[in-house]
């Protein structure tokens, strides 16, 4: 056997032993998915034990280099990993900011210091992160932010306030694009990280019409920031800012890939009945599952070949554009059909027979899965400048 097979069946062999039975069902809620944090909530102890014992391996991040925390794994064996979890159905055992944005930043612009305090416990699922991008009159177009960072000679003094910030009532910390340089736009602007708990920082959730949200508004009234709490050069943040929207947007077109469940044709023939074929009994439906079917199979694919150039280093700069907005219509289109296939019955809102109205809230949430990460029309204009070559 050659390594990597050995390594395969050491890996299948231990995720047989130490992934609870509970890991492998499909995830049924936000409150269903671990993000660890200062103090986690975990909803059961499979999901503690599955956290940590993946995380003792450096698992959770299992291509980040062992000394901060991470599995060491080469692409190859990281593949291979999450090859063996798709096998078994076994859930991500730790979702994180921290791991899927930060984490990616840290490690090409963060200092020596940053990397060993920050990633280990990142990676541990000890710490959980926000975001701080958008603000009021700062979305699509992102540099014009206001938020403003004064050089105070031993720390920077923090005033202004975000917008859509993802769980930053459940945050630990935040990743922060401030201003320091009012005259200057792109190069006027800097990467902070400070805690939630910080005198002057407060938050304030946003309603969706979903009934539910992750966002907050969040506000910043002269909040002391260490001054080594900087990632990067000081006025250098766009370039941290650039590079970890890259990741935010793959991270992002990952819920184009779906859950585990066979084809989503399959599953709304065996809720609504199948023809003297055993195929979904209702044509037109049929044919539109078919379609979603195909070219869910084809962003898989394209999926698995993005992440394989990425880690070699081949990846173009743009591709995560690419791969955000076909994952994000892909998502809208399978709640769509599968809300067609629950017909009026799909849009009760309350009953415990609907989960409290399940279908319809995740349908609706999924209208801002086009726009949170850079909207739909942002993607496609990166897409057609830098991959197509079209003039601005």
């Amino acid at each position: 056997m050659t390594d990597l097979e050995n390594f395969r069946a050491e890996t299948r062999a231990w995720l047989e032993a130490n992934c609870p039975p509970e890991m492998r069902e499909p995830v049924r809620g936000d409150d269903d998915i671990c993000w660890g944090g200062r103090n986690p909530a975990f909803k059961n102890d499979a999901q503690r034990l599955w956290m940590e014992a993946m995380g003792a391996r450096g698992w959770t991040v299992p291509d980040w280099p062992s000394e901060y925390g991470g599995g060491g794994l080469s692409p190859e064996e990281t593949k291979v990993l999450r090859q063996e979890m798709a096998r078994i159905n076994a859930r991500n055992p730790l979702n994180s900011f921290g791991i899927s944005m930060l984490g990616p930043a840290l490690l090409k612009y963060g200092t020596e210091e940053q990397k060993k305090k920050y990633l280990p416990e990142i990676a541990r699922g000890e710490i959980r992160w926000c975001q701080g991008y958008s603000e009021p009159g700062a979305g699509s177009d992102l540099a014009g932010l206001q938020t403003k960072a004064e050089d105070k000679s031993d720390h920077w003094l923090v005033n202004g306030q975000k917008v859509w910030t993802s769980y930053a009532d459940k945050a630990d910390w935040i990743f922060c694009l401030v201003r320091t340089d009012p005259d200057e736009k792109h190069k006027g602007i800097s990467f902070l990280l400070f805690d939630m708990e910080s005198e002057g920082v407060s938050t304030r959730p946003i309603l969706l019409i979903s009934g539910n949200s992750p966002f907050c508004e969040t506000f910043f009234d002269d909040v002391k920031v260490p001054k080594d709490q900087i990632v990067g050069e000081v006025n250098r943040g766009w370039d941290v800012a650039k590079y970890l929207l890259g990741h935010e947007r793959e991270m992002i077109s990952g819920m184009g890939l779906g859950g585990a469940g066979g084809s989503l044709g399959g599953q709304m023939a065996e809720r609504l009945g199948r023809d003297e074929a055993g195929r979904l009994d209702d044509p037109l439906l049929r044919g539109k599952a078919a379609e979603f079917d195909v070219d869910s199979l084809a962003f898989r694919a394209m999926s698995e070949r993005f992440i394989d150039q990425l880690k070699a280093g081949e990846a173009h700069p743009a591709q995560p554009s690419m791969m955000k907005y076909y994952g994000t219509e892909l998502n809208k289109r399978r709640h769509e059909l599968v809300m067609a296939a629950g017909g009026s019955d799909a849009l009760e809102w309350e009953s415990e027979a609907s989960g409290g109205g399940s279908a319809a809230r995740a349908w609706l949430r999924t209208k801002a899965n086009s726009i949170e990460g850079g909207t739909s029309e942002i993607q496609l204009n990166i897409i057609a400048k830098r991959i197509l070559d079209l003039p601005s």
